[in-house]
């Protein structure tokens, strides 16, 4: 096997594949220079798993084969990376064979770690105990949803960032909209436990979202960071991180959204900052110690979202710094932070929340994107997965 590539790609998921499609659609010189490393088979469209787990969409639609989806002219190598040695532009395979590179591209996204909360990964996927984090499961937050009819109705949010930070919510909002549909809303209590200090970041989507906890009657208890769940008592354990204080609250149904982090081999590498992410200039996404590192996508450590939304920005970013870096030109693309949340509120409703580093709006549409539109529901149940798949990962958008 060839031992040298003009760039490497750590990763084939939205981010690795997105950067591989516009580096070639730019440069014809690039073919068979590029290899993407990812061991999964499988390449997942993860924003349609709340439609999932809500009935509204078949998982099956958000599964292609890995290779199905790796650009032409690219190489794809189904393999791991084990070290990173960026003084020699090197990585090493879980093979122990050796690549050395031009540029390196890390886009392994984030990694969620189940057994971070007590009791959940004996529990998940039996006895009400659901999470949309996981294609193998989403089927059971259904199931579970469904099979419904009465008591506590329990969803969480966990003290770490997460890939889409709306998620853990927008589940909330579509079990609601079902138990009011079945007519059985009034015999259940729903309880939402984050960790985090508002339902959102943006003070105008804050203002609206508030709102339709309100109007849906949900107890939204903030910096409640769940801990433990004794799964046979159906007992959920929280910490307050602003006291410190336990308490538990008895449920009869819980979505759980785990705990999310770095890497590991990421966050033990030096390429990772202090809290384990790629440690990436926040505009030019290059690496802050090795020119010819770039890092986007959920590894990243930008302060930002981590959606597949700031991604499709960040991507036209690294593909045009590192064509700019092999002409020995100045990198001058910038991303300036955007991401995007599309909230799904209910069945049809969604607020489409987009902002940028300042955490002000930054709104696409001619219209007030904080009020709940069925149009925004039908785009992202219909439309973003045909940009996603026939656009996207093509490199056109």
């Amino acid at each position: 096997m060839r031992n040298f590539f003009k760039v490497v790609i750590v990763g084939g998921g939205t981010a690795g594949i997105s950067v591989a499609a516009r580096l070639l659609r730019k440069s014809k010189g690039l073919e068979n220079e590029i290899v993407i490393i990812d061991p999964a088979s499988k390449h997942y469209y993860q924003p349609l798993w709340t439609l999932v787990g809500g009935g509204a969409s078949k998982k099956e639609d958000s599964e292609r084969d890995m290779a199905s989806v790796i650009p032409e002219g690219a190489i794809w190598l189904q393999n791991a990376v084990k070290y990173f040695h960026p003084e020699q532009s090197q990585i090493v395979l879980d093979d122990d064979v050796t690549l050395n590179y031009e540029f390196l591209v890390v886009a392994s996204g984030i990694e969620i770690n189940w057994s971070a909360i007590k009791g959940l990964k004996e529990a998940l996927g039996t006895n009400s105990v659901c999470s949309n984090y996981s294609f193998e499961h989403v089927d059971y937050t259904w199931e579970t949803i469904r099979n419904f009819k009465g008591g506590t109705a329990l969803f969480t949010h966990p003290n770490s960032p997460v890939k889409c930070g709306g998620a853990p919510q927008k589940i909330m909002y579509l079990a609601e909209d079902y138990f009011s549909k079945m007519g059985i809303r009034k015999n259940i209590d729903i309880i939402f436990g984050s960790a985090n200090p508002a339902i959102f970041d943006v003070v105008k989507y804050r203002t609206a979202l508030e709102k339709v906890i309100e109007k849906k009657h949900i107890d939204a208890r903030f910096r409640s960071n769940l801990i433990e769940i004794k799964a046979d008592e159906k007992i959920a354990v929280f910490e307050n991180l602003d006291t410190g204080e336990i308490s538990e609250i008895k449920y009869d149904m819980i979505h759980v959204a785990p705990y999310m982090g770095a890497p590991a081999f990421i966050a033990q590498s030096s390429l990772a900052d202090s809290n384990g992410w790629v440690d990436v200039d926040m505009y030019t996404l290059q690496h802050k110690k090795y020119a010819n590192v770039f890092g986007l996508g959920d590894n990243a450590n930008l302060p930002t979202s981590k959606t597949g939304a700031a991604i499709r920005k960040q991507a036209p970013v690294v593909a045009e710094n590192i064509l700019a870096s092999m002409r020995r030109q100045t990198v001058q693309s910038k991303y300036d932070g955007y991401s995007s949340c599309p909230i799904v509120t209910g069945y049809n409703k969604l607020i489409l929340a987009e902002f940028d580093y300042t955490k002000e709006p930054v709104e696409s549409m001619p219209f007030n994107q904080a009020v709940e539109r069925p149009s925004m529901y039908m785009m992202k149940k219909d439309l973003l997965p045909i940009m996603y798949w026939d656009g996207m990962l093509k490199g056109t958008m």
